[in-house]
C-alpha cells in the first residue's frame, strides 16, 4: 500500500491543476498504478487517495456498520474518477471539489500528508484548523505513550 505521506507544503494551483511535492511522488506503491481518487473531506478539505488505498478504504467502510457505509456514500458522491498522475506528478481537481473546498478562485493551497492519504486545503482554513487543534491536542493525548 502507498503510505508515509508526511509533512505539509504550500503550492500553486493553476487552472485546477496541482503538482504533488517530490517526496510524495516517490511514495506511491506499484498497486496504486500511479492513479489517485479525489473526494471531499472533513472541514471542506479535499482528500486524495492513491488508488490502492482507495480500494482498501472502500473495503473497510463498505463492510462496516451503518455510519461507515454512510461515510462511504458521502465520499462516493463527491469522488472524481481515478486519474493518472501526469508527468511531474500533476493532477486536475474538478471544479465541483474546488468549489466545495473554497479553492475555486485560490492561487495557492496547502498540501498535507496523513500517512495513507493526502489533503488539500485553502491556506486560511488550514491555518484556522491548526490554531484550533493546537488548543485541544495537549488535553486529549497522552504523550507518555510515544516511547517506541
Amino acid at each position: 500500500m502507498s503510505k508515509n505521506f508526511l509533512g505539509e507544503y504550500e503550492n500553486a494551483i493553476h487552472k485546477g491543476r496541482i503538482v504533488f511535492p517530490a517526496p510524495f511522488k516517490e511514495l506511491f506503491s506499484e498497486e496504486a498504478e500511479n492513479k489517485v481518487v479525489c473526494t471531499l473531506g472533513k472541514h471542506n478539505s479535499i482528500l486524495i487517495y492513491p488508488l490502492d488505498n482507495w480500494h482498501a478504504l472502500r473495503e473497510k467502510l463498505f463492510n462496516g456498520g451503518i455510519e461507515q457505509r454512510e461515510l462511504w456514500e458521502f465520499f462516493v458522491h463527491w469522488a472524481s474518477p481515478p486519474q493518472e498522475l501526469e508527468g511531474p506528478g500533476r493532477i486536475r481537481i474538478s471544479d465541483k471539489l474546488l468549489e466545495g473546498a473554497d479553492l475555486l478562485k485560490a492561487e495557492k493551497l496547502v498540501i498535507k500528508g496523513h500517512d495513507s492519504f493526502i489533503t488539500l486545503w485553502h491556506p486560511d482554513r488550514f491555518k484556522s484548523i491548526v490554531e484550533t487543534e493546537k488548543k485541544v491536542i495537549p488535553k486529549n493525548l497522552n504523550f507518555s505513550d510515544i516511547q517506541v
